[in-house]
């Protein structure tokens, strides 16, 4: 069972940015791909950014195209996101998740998810 754990959420202002991490209990996790979704109040969880095991590719939402920024280092289990120019908006409770099928595929459904974090809130607000 792999454990994922986030950090780095808290309160920005509008066009501020952060940098989430998610970090796995795991040495397999060099084997996944990673997710990051989000969920705000009243919502449905929402895919953000996606990256293979290698983090040769990439994938994206539309709403955060150009803004955030998903990239991993194997050496120390972890996944970030990086998130500028953020907005209002983007204020919601952020999770990781892992696709444990060991492809090369970028996952973009939340049912493609085998692992997930608790959960890290950002809030966007002046």
């Amino acid at each position: 069972q792999v454990q994922l754990v986030e950090s780095g959420g808290g309160l920005v202002q509008p066009g501020g940015s952060l940098r989430l991490s998610c970090t796995a209990s795991e040495r397999t996790f060099r084997n996944y791909g990673m997710g990051w979704f989000r969920q705000a109040p009243g919502k449905e969880r929402a895919f953000v950014a996606a990256i293979n095991w290698s983090g040769g590719s990439t994938a994206y939402a539309d709403s955060v195209k150009g803004r955030f920024t998903i990239a991993r280092d194997n050496a120390k289990n972890t996944v970030y996101l990086q998130m500028n120019s953020l907005k209002p908006e983007d204020t919601a409770v952020y999770y990781c998740a892992a696709d444990a099928s060991v492809t090369t595929r970028i996952a973009r459904s939340l049912s493609e998810y085998d692992y997930w974090g608790q959960g890290t809130q950002v809030t966007v607000s002046s």
